[in-house]
């Protein structure tokens, strides 16, 4: 392996020797954002349990802090934002209540619903994690200089476009 390649450059060469039939180009980009995302995983697990968070809470509680002040939405919301099922959702309310990081509250439009809101530990704590996952991502991204990284961000989007 040379300096510039990688261990997707081995992979794409023996299946062009072994399968030459076949146009594996597509190996070149997407066999990197898979092996990306598992890095990027691992940064992320990194930063969130440096503030005993999993990924899930994390999720979580960033949704509830973008909603911009009081900081919560309905459990309908949640699903959308974290896209899980309501029964996971309703699990990980329970958890994060009990950890006093979120806490629920009558919905004042309609009774018989709720509100998950974000406690001031919740706050603390996601904003907490948010800065050094923030910094972790800025030391991964260091080997791209500010256009690229611009470049790559607009090309990913139009890549995952069809999925959103």
């Amino acid at each position: 392996m040379t300096r510039s390649s990688d261990e997707v450059d081995l992979i794409v060469a023996a299946w062009r020797r072994e399968a030459p039939q076949l146009d594996v180009e597509p190996l070149e980009v997407l066999s990197r954002v898979a092996r990306l995302a598992r890095h990027l995983d691992r940064l992320r697990r990194n930063a969130f349990s440096a503030h005993e968070l999993e990924t899930w809470e994390f999720d979580v509680l960033a949704a509830l802090r973008r909603a911009g002040h009081p900081h919560e939405l309905s459990p309908g919301q949640l699903l959308v934002e974290t896209l899980v099922t309501s029964g996971t959702m309703t699990n990980r309310v329970d958890r994060l209540t009990s950890r006093g990081l979120v806490e629920r509250r009558p919905d004042p439009d309609d009774r018989r619903s709720v509100r998950v809101r974000l406690t001031s530990a919740g706050s603390a704590v996601v904003d907490a994690a948010l800065a050094d996952l923030v910094d972790a991502e800025h030391h991964m991204l260091d080997v791209l200089p500010r256009e690229e990284r611009r470049a790559l961000a607009t090309l990913l989007r139009r890549v995952s476009a069809p999925f959103e």
